[in-house]
């Protein structure tokens, strides 16, 4: 399984009921350069959830890409995905690390509190979000966290993502300010080409490793 939380673009994916047209996006993305993948579909019944699910996991793994689960560790596990992402509500972590076991990936929503940070690295997370930093379309009355609190974590040891109204204007702002990796939804899935939009965010990284 996978060994880290990789650093880059992480593409979250959008509420697309159709499967075949979702693969095709996440290939899509995956081709331009993402180097992780959230499988994230609220409004998707358990059916469509488990369907998508899977063939997304087959894609990722055929890619070398890992695919993380929103929300439901059953769900991962059945599919065989390389983790699963919670947020506060969606279950207690140190429980969701021992189902997991030690090779899967397990990400932590935290918001604006590096104190929720601090508790998920205790518990096993591999990874700790933050955001919204900006104005998100997805979750218009998220919290906003200050920039700084992106270096600030980096003092736990683990990987820091930054989420919420990630744009190819701001993004360059939320590397610079600490984070290793960029969660994005709306400017991914919206453009034109979905590559070409990957390959822009991928390109802040490979500068940053550049320099």
């Amino acid at each position: 399984m996978i060994a880290a939380f990789p650093s880059g673009l992480y593409a979250l994916t959008p509420d697309e009921p159709d499967t075949a047209a979702l693969v095709a996006k996440v290939r899509a993305a995956i081709a331009g350069g993402a180097t992780a993948v959230q499988y994230r579909n609220k409004p998707a019944p358990p059916a469509l959830r488990a369907e998508q699910a899977r063939a997304l996991a087959a894609l990722c793994r055929g890619a070398r890409v890992p695919l993380v689960v929103n929300d439901d560790a059953e769900l991962a596990l059945a599919v065989d995905a390389a983790g699963v992402h919670l947020g506060r509500d969606d279950g207690d972590l140190a429980a969701a690390r021992r189902r997991l076991g030690p090779d899967r990936l397990l990400g932590a929503s935290c918001y604006d509190r590096l104190d929720l940070a601090e508790r998920a690295a205790a518990a096993g997370a591999d990874y700790v979000a933050f955001g919204s930093f900006f104005a998100s379309p997805t979750k218009p009355a998220a919290v906003r966290p200050p920039l700084g609190l992106l270096g600030a974590a980096r003092r736990l040891g683990r990987p820091v993502v930054a989420i919420g109204g990630i744009t190819l204007d701001n993004a360059p702002a939320a590397i610079a300010a600490g984070a290793d990796s960029l969660a994005v939804i709306t400017a991914l899935w919206e453009a034109g080409d979905i590559a070409a939009r990957a390959r822009a965010f991928a390109g802040f990284f490979s500068r940053k490793a550049a320099a």
